[in-house]
């Protein structure tokens, strides 16, 4: 087991991808975002990915070269074609822009097509919540979930995330699948050789399983889908914004990101970033922001979405991160 520190972990990851065949930029956005979910406790979207995305670009699979580009016809709303690439990139630029432009527009909304798995949704809307912005975000990704009252996938778990900035303390930072877990989860789980719980994930042929790699084969179920198809509903949603509206394919039309041959996914992430001093006014949102704050912490065993994350993340920055022997060998090149 190695210890590193996250600059460290950063530049291990980085020289992976590079080893991969990726560039500088997306080398570093990627690890950038990989050792931020890390080190946040979000293993499954941390560097557990590394071995997947280097396979991805020695495959074809993903642009190693991929230069983001923005399509901008309006002032508020903008388009990066990620071309090809990882997402992280491109990712970067679209909330920059998005950033920018709702300053000076009160709102904007930026889409990025023709992109890659995109890791933690809200790490993506940090930058925003920085500036001191409200902002949403949304992803789709290869089929894993059917429609309601379907079998076969049509959706992927296309999260949703959202982040609200406070005063003087950390922003509210809420990121959730649609389906019942995220499906990195049970990668995880498979990776391990370990069950998953009965409820997540049904086999190849519909039947509900608790076996990890059964699952992978199969469909995650959406999020409450034993009592009700609103997780269903909210992914075809989901799906619909960052796919129709934006210009990238549907997740039926990707191969799955847990193999290592397949098409480029294409797949898209759509960012809204606001401006509430465009609305009720700054001042006014960050005091009601902490009326609402102080009500829902009346309640002992209440913990704010994100705290746990953030107290991780400094924990992480202070002691860095184990990382076991056996996954930084799955990134030498001569295990891709």
């Amino acid at each position: 087991m190695a210890r590193l520190s996250l600059p460290q972990a950063r530049e291990a990851v980085a020289a992976a991808l590079r080893q991969a065949g990726a560039d500088d930029t997306m080398a570093e956005a990627t690890a950038r975002a990989l050792v931020l979910a890390e080190a946040q406790g979000l293993g499954s979207h941390g560097l557990s990915r590394v071995g997947q995305y280097t396979k991805h670009l020695r495959n074809g699979r993903v642009n190693g070269r991929a230069q983001p580009k923005v399509h901008s016809p309006k002032p508020a709303a903008l388009v990066v074609d990620a071309d090809e690439g990882l997402a992280f990139a491109a990712c970067e630029l679209a909330v920059q822009q998005a950033v920018q432009r709702a300053r000076e527009q009160g709102i904007a909304i930026a889409g990025v097509a023709n992109s890659h798995h995109c890791g933690v949704v809200v790490d993506h809307l940090r930058p925003a919540a920085a500036a001191g912005l409200v902002a949403l975000g949304f992803a789709n990704s290869p089929a894993a979930m059917p429609a309601a009252g379907g079998r076969h996938p049509i959706f992927g778990t296309n999260p949703v995330a959202a982040v609200f900035p406070r005063r003087g303390a950390d922003p509210l930072l809420i990121d959730l699948s649609l389906s019942e877990v995220a499906r990195g989860k049970v990668m995880v789980a498979a990776q391990a050789g370990r069950p998953i719980p009965e409820g997540w994930a049904l086999d190849a042929q519909g039947r509900p399983t608790t076996d990890a790699k059964a699952a992978l084969e199969g469909s995650m179920l959406p999020m409450g889908a034993a009592t009700s198809p609103k997780g269903a509903m909210l992914a075809l949603v989901v799906e619909l914004l960052v796919t129709a509206l934006i210009g990238a394919q549907f997740g039926f039309e990707a191969s799955s990101f847990f193999v290592d041959e397949g098409n480029r996914p294409r797949i898209g992430q759509a960012f809204i970033v606001i401006d509430p001093g465009a609305l009720a006014g700054a001042d006014h949102y960050l005091d009601r922001i902490e009326v609402l704050v102080a009500e829902m912490l009346r309640d002992e065993g209440v913990r704010l979405p994100g705290a746990r994350r953030e107290q991780l993340r400094r924990q992480a920055e202070a002691q860095g991160l184990e990382v076991p022997d056996a996954l930084l060998a799955q990134w030498s090149p001569s295990s891709g």
